[in-house]
């Protein structure tokens, strides 16, 4: 098998691929080859050694991944060989084959391409987990999404829409604002010219009900003043690398609120729970309510350019390796 291998955490032109020998299977695990990788912003993070948590070096990057059961390890009685499977494992994934416990397995619908089967479960189990679990969003309110072209933004638009919600798409060029339309945005805000604070109360009327923010930085604090009477800031992530400094004189007006939204954590001090919204998401899915965006293809060759490319926010969507 290969492998990209991250062996110190260093700049991403420092990954490698190495041929790897392959792992043996244990009981109650299947072995799967790998048809596609997701790449996600955090995946860049963790080999620069710059998210708050730091696996073991060597490792392999890559967190969600779709491939193809080649066998059953002892006692497995729940896949079949030639299953078509999603692993959500954290790490592993950028490699041409993994073993997995085959309870962390799950079967892909046919509704989604290899692409979106290994791109949808952490921009959209976030979204999800953020507007009905943690916000507990209400149809006809107003959302508005900053750095909606991105994976994380843009599914929030589509889960949004899927809720009932009026989306406002804040992006920085024409193309993913197009994206974001054909998401189910009302309306959208060209965050590189316009003052999206400004926009965003104009086009709602009184201010939207909730700020979806996975940039932070000065963009995220200035949005903090487009919240009506009772609006919530819900902070995902910090894509511009910055940390807002929210000012608490602004939650205290008008009674807003601020809610942290941290899936991946949660994730596991409540897996039953997840489980049970990763199925909700994928029949939504299933049923043509939730309409993941086909992701922008790289060859596993180009492991690195892919998380730079995902890092400095130049893909529309979602990037994915290809073996």
């Amino acid at each position: 098998m290969r492998a990209v291998v991250c062996s110190s955490f260093a700049p991403l032109d420092q990954l490698v691929i190495e041929e790897r020998a392959s792992v043996p299977l244990a009981a109650g695990q299947v072995r799967v080859r790998v048809t596609a990788a997701g790449v996600n912003f955090v995946d860049a993070l963790l080999v620069q050694g710059l998210y708050q948590i730091k696996p073991p070096l060597p490792f392999v990057p890559g967190g969600e991944t779709v491939g193809i059961v080649t066998e059953l390890g002892e006692g497995v009685t729940s896949h079949s060989l030639g299953d078509r499977v999603l692993i959500t494992s954290g790490f592993g994934g950028f490699a041409t084959e993994m073993v997995s416990a085959a309870s962390r397995a799950v079967i892909v619908p046919s509704a989604l391409t290899d692409g979106q089967a290994a791109t949808f479960m952490q921009s959209y189990m976030t979204a999800y987990f953020a507007l009905v679990h943690r916000a507990k969003m209400q149809p006809g309110q107003w959302l508005l999404v900053l750095g909606a072209g991105g994976g994380v933004g843009l599914a929030a638009v589509d889960v949004g829409r899927a809720l009932g919600l009026k989306v406002i798409a804040a992006a920085s060029s024409a193309a993913k604002r197009e994206m974001a339309q054909s998401r189910g945005a009302v309306a959208v805000i060209d965050s590189s010219t316009d003052d999206v604070k400004a926009r965003a109360k104009e086009i709602s009327g009184d201010g939207v009900d909730a700020v979806y923010d996975p940039i932070g930085g000065k963009l995220g604090e200035e949005c903090l003043r487009s919240l009506r009477e009772d609006g919530q800031f819900i902070v995902i992530g910090f894509a511009s690398g910055e940390i807002p400094k929210l000012p608490a004189n602004q939650v205290l007006l008008r009674n807003r609120r601020v809610t942290g939204v941290d899936w991946g954590a949660w994730v596991g001090r409540n897996p039953a729970e997840n489980q049970a919204l990763v199925m909700q998401v994928l029949a939504q899915i299933a049923a043509g309510e939730l309409n993941p965006v086909e992701p922008v293809s790289y060859p596993f060759e180009q492991a690195a350019q892919a998380l730079a490319d995902q890092q400095q926010r130049k893909v529309v969507g979602k990037a994915v390796l290809v073996p």
